[in-house]
């Protein structure tokens, strides 16, 4: 969205501010310091090396202020193994709080899962060629904004590129909810019938941002067509909203084929769109990290952002998407392997989130 009259001038007191490798503290005039062979300020310092079990501290703020982008990249592989993108964790913390408000593999919260890169052009997530992933989300804060990227990849990893664009002496209300992410996964263990939860255990008031959801099919035929259900506020037992399928939710229709048949066999057509997409199809394994047949479960993503159809809640909020499945003779449930991210403001303290799964409960399949 272009500018208004209005926002061609800074509002009292606000002011702009970033941190990279090149200037940790995002101080005025303290940017492109650092020197290298070209001479004093020309690209000495553009990345940060991040050791095997080391954590990074890309951000470290003192508020009143608003995260507005971060930009961020990483090899996707190293000699230890090719899921970086799974293996490193960004966690955000505002006010000196003690449990993060954002957790979630790196490469998921930029809908990147799978820890495989795939190009995503939508209004609060862009990766764009080659695995420059960048989040257009604001997130504000009072006292304090802490980002850190923690590893639990086997190998150093040599180069992390970060920019945090942000902004200072903004005017946050007490009554502003906060910005929250939370990656789950349901690895084939959920019984039939029985649905993956994106998010529950919120209470406070908020707004619901988006979703994105993975999923490796372990069983036959089509896999999308369990609806996605929007407890709010006392619902117990039926939800108020309601997707009619799993691809509907994301926007698209009839299994993203290129046609409903048998033979030849349909296409998929992955789309990457503002609001929604389908971003990721594959049923190949890509790692080239064993000499083997390459076929693997056949991995599916999307994305649906409710920025035009906001979702808000007042008191408590639940998300969950059922796993159920169709072929010729009708609807089946099915138990997949299946990752979400969930991403929504909402009223501080938050719920402790559960336990984040360790790095080889999250590896892909």
């Amino acid at each position: 969205m272009l500018p208004t009259l209005s926002d061609l001038h800074a509002p009292a007191g606000v002011r702009t501010r970033s941190i990279n490798a090149e200037n940790l503290s995002g101080e005025p005039g303290k940017a492109a310091a650092a020197s290298s062979h070209l001479g004093p300020g020309r690209k000495g310092s553009a990345y940060l090396p991040l050791p095997a079990g080391g954590e990074l501290t890309l951000a470290d703020i003192e508020g009143p202020g608003v995260v507005r982008h971060i930009w961020i990249t990483v090899p996707d592989r190293t000699e230890g193994g090719p899921f970086v993108l799974r293996d490193l964790v960004l966690r955000m913390y505002w006010d000196d709080e003690s449990t993060p408000s954002v957790e979630a593999p790196l490469g998921d919260f930029f809908c990147n899962g799978f820890g495989t890169r795939a190009l995503v052009t939508s209004v609060p997530i862009v990766v764009a060629p080659t695995g420059g992933m960048n989040a257009y989300i604001p997130m504000p804060f009072r006292r304090r904004a802490r980002i850190v990227l923690s590893s639990e990849h086997p190998a150093d990893v040599d180069h992390v590129f970060f920019q945090v664009d942000y902004t200072v002496g903004d005017e946050v209300a007490d009554e502003t909810p906060y910005f929250h992410a939370q990656w789950r996964r349901s690895n084939a263990t959920t019984r039939l019938g029985e649905d993956h939860v994106i998010l529950d255990g919120v209470t406070g008031s908020g707004r619901y941002l988006g979703t994105y959801i993975g999923l490796a099919s372990l069983s036959r035929y089509w896999w999308g067509e369990g609806e996605v259900k929007f407890f709010l506020d006392g619902d117990t037992e039926l939800p108020t909203l309601c997707s009619t399928g799993l691809e509907d939710y994301a926007g698209g229709a009839w299994a993203f084929q290129d046609e409903l048949r048998h033979d030849p066999e349909p296409v998929p057509i992955t789309f990457s769109a503002p609001y929604c997409g389908y971003p990721f199809f594959s049923d190949r394994d890509n790692t080239r990290a064993g000499t083997f047949i390459q076929s693997t479960a056949p991995m599916h993503a999307v994305y649906r952002w409710h920025l035009p159809d906001p979702i808000w809640f007042e008191r408590e909020l639940r998300v969950t998407v059922q796993q159920i499945g169709v072929w010729d003779k009708g609807l089946f449930e099915r138990s997949d392997d299946i990752f979400s991210v969930a991403y929504w403001y909402q009223t501080e303290p938050h719920v402790e989130f559960p336990a984040l799964a360790p790095v080889h409960g999250r590896t892909p399949r």
